[in-house]
């Protein structure tokens, strides 16, 4: 069974913002709920690396279009872009992950909308 393919493209943040503020990739964040809930990019959808290793299916949301993968550091959504491409998806991974994220300057919300951090 193909799980991982390494060399999955990489994409900086501010790439990953313009491709998911344009309208046509979904950015799926990989991390764990508790991360999740501390703080994520706005408009992102979550589908933790640990159910999609599982075999469970993507969000609807995500489903059939170009996915911007996202985790804490960039290790998790670098493995998660290559098993997603490995089962068919346009998936790249966004170098650095929320870190980078942040350090960019770009948006992070908690559950409730309000400003969040990174856990």
């Amino acid at each position: 069974m193909f799980l991982f393919r390494r060399g999955a493209a990489r994409v900086t943040p501010a790439q990953a913002r313009q491709r998911t503020t344009d309208g046509d990739a979904v950015l799926l964040d990989v991390r764990e709920l508790a991360e999740w809930n501390a703080g994520h990019a706005p408009g992102a959808v979550h589908a933790p690396l640990s159910r999609l290793l599982t075999g469970t299916a993507l969000p609807t949301a995500a489903q059939d279009r170009p996915l911007v993968v996202i985790c804490r550091s960039g290790h998790r959504s670098q493995r998660a872009a290559g098993l997603l491409t490995g089962r068919g998806a346009e998936a790249v991974d966004v170098k650095g992950g929320m870190n980078a994220w942040v350090t960019a300057g770009l948006p992070v919300v908690d559950e409730r909308g309000s400003s969040g951090r990174i856990a």
